[in-house]
């Protein structure tokens, strides 16, 4: 099967636009978890326009009751995102390399041209005791040298595979995604994949078993206006099982 981790920075998102702790994202986590979620995503940015630094820390404790379950914080590693990893110790990172005016994740490292700046960074990750993701695009070649610098997983960026689901085309293009994530098992890496998965889509991606774990938010907020929260959260596990 494949882990699913709710994103919650759209929750985080709703909360901030009125200057109100309502929603209460902790209470969200706490909710998800309960469903069967295996865990949960932020993604906290500079401007802390959704998920922010606080929430990590709250999220740690939280996460203390729930001992199967694990924290991934998202984010591009400055000094104060690393600042703020290294004192949660989330179980899991995922390094991205946003912009910090990106509106959202649009493409994976360059590994071969950024290694050099992603080896110190998660060698004090792997200090921790954190387990370190590199967000890649689904290029192959490229899952040999994210091993080389220390990554212990890569997470596919699948806006691609999204947006071509149901077309002409979308065959080639979910080769190409179990292709990038065989060659990431052939050179030791775990496998996880995120950005604009729904419950049309994610299945496809995930029965070949190489995905490990999807990070879902966006649309499975969205869905959720339809569908209500908890009965999207288990259509989800209902897919990926």
């Amino acid at each position: 099967m494949t882990h699913l981790s709710v994103n919650l920075n759209k929750i985080g998102l709703l909360r901030n636009s009125r200057g109100r702790d309502y929603p209460n994202l902790v209470d969200m986590a706490e909710r998800t978890l309960k469903l069967g979620a295996f865990g949960i995503t932020i993604h906290p940015r500079p401007d802390q326009r959704h998920a922010t630094y606080q929430d990590a820390y709250d999220l740690k404790e939280l996460m203390k009751r729930y001992p199967e379950a694990e924290l991934n914080i998202e984010g591009f590693p400055d000094a104060q995102f690393l600042s703020v990893v290294l004192e949660v110790e989330p179980h899991q990172c995922t390094l991205v390399p946003d912009d910090p005016n990106q509106l959202t994740s649009d493409h994976g490292w360059n590994v071969a041209r950024d290694q050099d700046a992603l080896r110190p960074v998660i060698a004090k990750l792997k200090e921790k005791g954190i387990r370190v993701v590199l967000f890649m695009d689904p290029v192959a070649e490229n899952m040999a040298i994210a091993k080389e610098v220390g990554a212990d997983r890569v997470e596919l960026y699948t806006e691609a595979y999204a947006n071509s689901y149901g077309k002409e085309g979308s065959t080639d293009v979910l080769n190409q995604y179990q292709e990038a994530a065989q060659a990431a098992l052939d050179a030791g890496l775990e496998v996880n994949a995120g950005h604009d998965l729904d419950l049309d889509n994610v299945q496809a991606l995930c029965e070949s078993g190489r995905i490990a774990e999807v990070s879902i938010g966006h649309a499975l907020t969205v869905e959720a206006l339809n569908y209500g929260w908890d009965n999207v959260v288990k259509a989800y596990l209902n897919k990926l099982a």
